[in-house]
This record gives structure tokens, sequence and C-alpha cells, in this order.
């Protein structure tokens, strides 16, 4: 039931531990993994040009989401326009979530049937169905590299009768969505990568079932979904290594919606190639940034006389070769829209920055040892 050929190319996995460096290949340019991918929800990444996540950044995938797309402008326009990359300017790979976390996140405002969820617009309170077809139909049309099967995301805590049922919904759903995909044709001339998503919550026999059913699909690729959704840290990383061990090794691993610096590094050990996350983007504009030296509160009154003390005095990003925190400081204070954009720029930086050490690591031989000195630098909180 394959829809395309693998994209992914496993080049090395690390002697000590499930880490693994790879290549994603797609027809807008090859991504190296483990990779983290800036979010742009609504086809831009907040904040941020285009020009910036291609030059500073360097960012080589990013994220945008179907529920958003949906809404506004239409999956339609998008496709006038000639798909997402040319829409937004972005001419490297991208990937659309499906909007199955969206919907679940609506809680009050959407119906869970059989045949998909009936939802309000946040926007405008008018009705909607998502179903597998139709999600399937507005991928084709934003035309993203990759696209991600429509699931029922499990809330946390959930029985295992609940796990299972959401399970079970989103095993159909995803064989609903590749037959759709296999009966209609493309609507941009450029393959598009098709990654089912494993549920099962916190229940690792239902993890491997739903592992199972995606590798008899063969699926281009595997998300581990309703992973950071409020359960304890240590709690997701023994769930996405138990699920590691069933994994097929020839095909990408992506963990979806995840997370601070250190659990990317986390989950890289035991054996996830892809993340994504708002938090470098979000946390930035509220005033915190991620740095080699531990986590720093930018807008705190501590910094206010730091006119010659960048963000990360080993960062080579546009931000802290030419701005102080005492500089940063005085943006967030009097309410300057430019903070928003230079904060963010930093912490995504810094972001693809790490995945970057990390694949140098895996492919030294030293990812372990690196990642558990890196770690607890990592989580320090800057005071000084």
């Amino acid at each position: 039931m394959a829809l395309n050929t693998n994209p992914f190319t496993l080049l090395k996995t690390a002697p000590e531990c499930a880490a693994r460096l790879g290549q994603v290949a797609t027809d807008h340019g090859v991504i190296t993994t483990p990779i983290f991918m800036p979010v742009g929800t609504a086809a831009s990444v907040k904040a941020i040009p285009p020009r910036d996540l291609l030059d500073d950044i360097q960012a080589q995938i990013i994220l945008a989401n179907t529920y958003h797309l949906y809404l506004r402008p239409g999956t339609a326009l998008i496709a006038e326009a000639g798909g997402v990359h040319k829409f937004m300017g972005f001419p490297r790979p991208m990937l659309t979530d499906s909007g199955g976390f969206q919907v679940w996140s609506l809680k009050e405002l959407r119906k869970l049937k059989e045949e998909g969820v009936e939802f309000r617009s946040h926007l405008d309170g008018s009705k909607h169905l998502f179903s597998p077809a139709s999600v399937m139909k507005a991928q084709r049309e934003i035309g993203a590299d990759i696209i991600m099967a429509f699931d029922e995301c499990t809330p946390y805590p959930a029985t295992q009768k609940e796990a299972q049922f959401s399970l079970n919904l989103t095993r159909r759903w995803t064989e609903q969505a590749m037959k759709w995909l296999s009966e209609n044709p493309p609507v941009h001339p450029w393959r598009q990568f098709f990654f089912g998503i494993a549920q099962g919550s916190m229940f690792p026999e239902l993890r491997k079932q739903a592992i199972e059913h995606l590798t008899e699909l063969e699926v281009d690729g595997f998300a581990l979904g309703g992973l950071s959704v409020g359960e304890p840290t240590e709690l997701m990383y023994d769930v996405a290594e138990a699920s590691a061990q069933w994994l097929p090794r020839d095909r990408a691993r992506y963990v979806m919606g995840v997370g601070t610096p250190w659990n990317l590094l986390e989950l890289i050990a035991r054996g996830i190639d892809m993340f994504d996350c708002v938090m470098p983007s979000r946390n930035a504009r509220n005033g915190m940034v991620f740095t080699s030296q531990g986590v720093l509160h930018y807008k705190a009154g501590r910094f206010a006389h730091q006119i010659n003390t960048p963000l990360d005095s080993n960062c080579t990003c546009y931000t802290c070769r030419n701005f102080s925190r005492a500089y940063m400081r005085h943006l967030h204070n009097a309410g300057e829209l430019l903070v928003m954009q230079l904060a963010t720029l930093h912490n995504l930086h810094f972001y693809v920055n790490l995945m970057a050490e990390a694949r140098a690591a895996i492919a030294a031989d030293r990812y372990l040892s690196w990642a558990r000195e890196k770690i607890p630098v990592l989580q320090h909180r800057i005071e000084e």
C-alpha cells in the first residue's frame, strides 16, 4: 500500500546509544537528521521573514498547519498560488501537520464521529468537518513535501480503553487517507511523502499495535503522536524509547510537538530523528531564550546594565553579533516589536545549531558523552 519511495536513508547509528544520523530526500531538498523544524503555523514563522530562515537560521525544513491554512486563507488559494513554498517564499522542504491536534484542542467546539471530527472555527464559529479524505485533499492543495495522517490525539491521562478507542479510530482513518491518496492525482508536480501517526497514549503494548499496523501499510515515515500532552517528562522518554524498538530502522521517526533543547537531546539518544515545537518562538516573544550557558530570562532587571554582553557569547546569530542583553531588555519593556524578531531569531538559530552539533557528535561516535555533558548546562538558569 506504499505511496512513494522511502525518502529516508540511515547513515549511521551511535555505538553507545540509539542516536541516528540520516537523510530525508525530498524534491525541495535533502534534510539531514536529527533535525528541528521551526513552526510556521499559518505559512509564517512568527516574527521571522523567510530570508532569515534561509540565511541566518539556516532552517532545512519548516512546518505549517493544515487546520489554520484551511480556515485562512483556504487551501484552494494556496494551490492557486503554486503551493505553500511559493506562497510564502520558502523554497526548502516543508511538512504539514494534519490538524488533528488542533481540532482535538478545541474541546467544547468539536464533536468526534466515525467519519471525522465536526468542529466550529475558533475564528468565526462556522461549522466544518475534517475527515481523512478532506484533510488529505487540503494537504495536497497546500503542497508540503511531508504530509501527516489525520489522527485522533489521545489525551493524558487516559484509560487503556480510551487509548485503544483512539488508536483504533486513527488506524481506520489512516487506511482511508492512504486509499484517498492512491485514488486521487497530485495537485503539484513534486512528491508528497505520507507519514503515519502512532497513538497509544502511555501504554507500550498499544504503541506496538499502532506501529505494526503502520508498518504493514508501508507508510513513508512514522510519527509518535500523543506525547508532550501533560505527562511527566520521564514517562514521555520511556514511551518514546519503548516505541523506538518497534519502529523500522529504514524509516524516519518524528516526535510531534517536543520540546526543550534537553528534551530533544534525550529523545535523539532514544532513536528519534525529527522534532517540531512552538516553544523556541513563543518563549522568545515572552522574554526567554535558550543559550549555550543555560536559560536566560532577558527581560529581568538584573540584565539592565549588561550593555556589552550578548544573549549568548558563543552564538553567531545576527542578534548575538549585534545587540546586548540590556538592549533586548529595553526593547521588551518598551513594547517594541523588534524584540520579537531578534529573540525569535536567536532561539531558532540556537535550536537548529544544536541539531547540527548533535549530528556532528553522532558522526564522531561520541553522542552520548556529548549529550550527558550538554544537558545539565542547557538546563541551568542564568542568574548573574
